[in-house]
C-alpha cells in the first residue's frame, strides 16, 4: 500500500523527528511530536490551499504510553505505511 490509497484510520510510522511548528497551540514550538518508527493513524488527507499540488496528511502519533497525541500535518516525506 502506498501513501496514496490511504484512509482515515490506516497506520503509518514516522520517518524523520516531527516537529511542532507552532500550529498546535497547547504543545512548545519546536517540541517533538514523533521520533522516526513512531506509530500514528491517519485522521485525513487534505492539501494546502496556498498549493493544491501538495498532499498533507493529518495524522494522531502514539505517545511512549499509548495515547494519541494532538493531529499533526505532515508532508509524505515524513510518512511512510506502516507493514
Amino acid at each position: 500500500m502506498d501513501l496514496d490509497s490511504l484512509e482515515p484510520g490506516d497506520m503509518l510510522l514516522a520517518l524523520t523527528t516531527i516537529y511542532n511548528d507552532g500550529s498546535i497551540p497547547d504543545l512548545a514550538e519546536n517540541a517533538v511530536i514523533a521520533e522516526p518508527g513512531t506509530r500514528g493513524v491517519l485522521v485525513n488527507t487534505g492539501y494546502l490551499e496556498e498549493d493544491p499540488s501538495r498532499t498533507l496528511y493529518l495524522v494522531r502519533f502514539e505517545s511512549t504510553d499509548g495515547d494519541l497525541g494532538p493531529p499533526t500535518g505532515c508532508w509524505p516525506d515524513e510518512l511512510q505505511v506502516a507493514e
